[in-house]
């Protein structure tokens, strides 16, 4: 993988189906929580798949030569971003306890307005124009459409998980900025990866300790199916590849690909879960799309 490319450079068709095929993925995943969830507490299944998924990526290293222990000048970048991915879904498992899932996704994805405020400061060439920041903006409203707009907080505890949800937007952001910014991108994508999971695995656990999660039984087929799916594809193939389009492409349009996952969620519930669509689905998509479309024009 080339680090030359221009920070700011559009995704290619191959990156735009690539990024598809993640949200896609994603989408499922929001499916797969559900799914486990009530027989795997949240924080135990993230503190689960990021230890088991380390122990998998480390053998895919292994079995390929990657080098993961020379001194590369990676390590403080490397805990930061371990610590944000953590932080990051300690704040959306715990926050979601207090806000409602539809609050929460909007506040969630707030986190590519972050990464493109970032990027003008910390990624040189990777500013927005005024017609991507529309783009934006559509994009955004096409997920509104489609998750609804929220009611004003009804109770303190609300507010509290509405801010835990922008907190885990910021600490998204924060996380792809310190990869794309830093000297993780000199490194492999598994060797990114390995922090995030090596650092996120015991604070998680600790999380998971803290609020007081245990498993009282032994878990369903399906929960351990999903929980499965979470760890041998989305964290242990998804996440690398994702990490590796980073380094290559613009963080800021990347991000902004990210709105089509969780149309995908809505979708992937319709599906399996049998949730219904509204009408307002279609126009969401449409909307999604023409957003993506202004982002990633070229300059």
């Amino acid at each position: 993988m080339s680090t030359n490319a221009p920070s700011s450079r559009p995704l290619d068709a191959l990156a735009i189906a690539v990024t598809v095929g993640l949200c896609v993925s994603w989408g499922f995943n929001n499916v797969a929580i559900k799914l486990a969830i009530h027989d795997i507490p949240p924080l135990i299944q993230s503190a689960t798949r990021s230890a088991i998924a380390a122990l998998l990526v480390t053998a895919w290293t292994q079995a390929r030569g990657i080098a993961l222990f020379k001194r590369d000048g990676t390590l403080a970048a490397g805990l930061v971003a371990g610590v944000l991915f953590a932080l990051e879904f300690l704040l959306i498992y715990r926050g979601l306890v207090w806000t409602t899932v539809t609050r929460g996704t909007l506040f969630l994805y707030l986190a590519p307005f972050f990464v493109v405020i970032g990027s003008r400061w910390l990624i040189p060439g990777d500013h927005f124009r005024a017609s991507q920041w529309l783009g934006l903006v559509l994009s955004f409203a096409g997920i509104v459409i489609a998750f609804g707009v929220p009611a004003p907080a009804a109770e303190p505890h609300q507010v509290l998980g509405d801010l835990m949800l922008v907190g885990a937007a910021v600490a998204w952001a924060a996380t792809t900025l310190v990869i794309k910014a830093s000297a993780l991108n000199r490194v492999s994508a598994e060797k990114t990866l390995l922090y995030q999971l090596a650092v996120s695995a015991p604070l998680l656990a600790i999380g998971a300790a803290a609020f007081g999660e245990r498993i009282d039984a032994m878990p369903s087929a399906v929960a351990l199916g999903a929980f499965a799916y979470q760890t041998l594809w989305v964290v242990s193939v998804t996440f690398p590849v994702w990490f590796a389009l980073i380094v290559r492409y613009s963080a800021a349009r990347l991000a902004a690909f990210t709105f089509v996952a969780p149309l995908c969620g809505v979708a992937a519930g319709h599906t399996v879960l049998n949730e219904p669509l509204t009408p307002a689905f279609a126009l969401a998509v449409v909307l999604v799309a023409a957003g993506l479309v202004f982002v990633n024009r070229p300059r």
